[in-house]
């Protein structure tokens, strides 16, 4: 008989638990519709309404348009790309970091700018010219991509901004955000668009 309490204890456990589980980042593509400092109202490209609260340590990037000719050995970029007919990748868009920002989220995983799309944080390690746009080679630590650079893909970099950029009107991305229990979103860093919107 003394085992039949812990029958009743096991569910009770395993109901609360995800209580305590958070949930994971999500990121957010959009405008701002009312900047409320430290409230910013944002209006993602889904649709939705969503409110992003700023704390105290947030920061804030200018994304800015750069040059194919910025994209250079031992560059640390970011590309976005889709597959094209036979699996190589084509280029969505270029960021290039800033060399303080070398090594964020470095690898290679699935990105939700739009269908099959994925995203290569990386170091450049070669570049050769083609007629029709350049075909780059990241390496990163688990491997390497080589991604075709179309002359239509954006290529950006991100430049130092303040809040007083964060106002009605400004494209913003957020790439990690995190809900909170009242329903609004957190993010240590956020990058807007600076007469440009952010194409990641």
């Amino acid at each position: 008989m003394l085992f039949r309490p812990l029958l009743f204890v096991l569910p009770i456990v395993m109901t609360v638990t995800p209580a305590f589980a958070q949930e994971a980042p999500v990121r957010v593509r959009g405008t701002i519709a009312k900047a409320d400092l430290p409230l910013l109202t944002v209006t993602t490209r889904e649709g939705a309404t969503v409110t992003v609260k700023l704390g105290d340590n947030t920061g804030v990037s200018a994304v800015v348009p750069a040059k194919m000719s910025d994209v250079k050995a031992n560059t640390f970029v970011g590309i976005a790309s889709t597959p094209m007919t036979g699996g190589q990748l084509r280029a969505v868009e270029v960021l290039i970091f800033p060399e303080a920002m070398r090594g964020t989220g470095e690898g290679h995983r699935p990105w939700d700018l739009m269908p099959e799309s994925t995203m290569t944080n990386a170091t450049v390690s070669e570049t050769v010219t083609r007629a029709d746009g350049p075909m780059i080679t990241l390496k990163y630590k688990e491997g390497e991509q080589n991604i075709f650079v179309p002359p239509d893909a954006p290529i950006v970099t991100f430049v130092p901004a303040d809040r007083t950029e964060l106002k009605e009107g400004a494209k913003i991305f957020i790439g990690a955000a995190q809900r909170q229990p009242d329903g609004t979103l957190t993010a240590g860093r956020i990058a807007v668009g600076r007469g440009i919107d952010p194409p990641m």
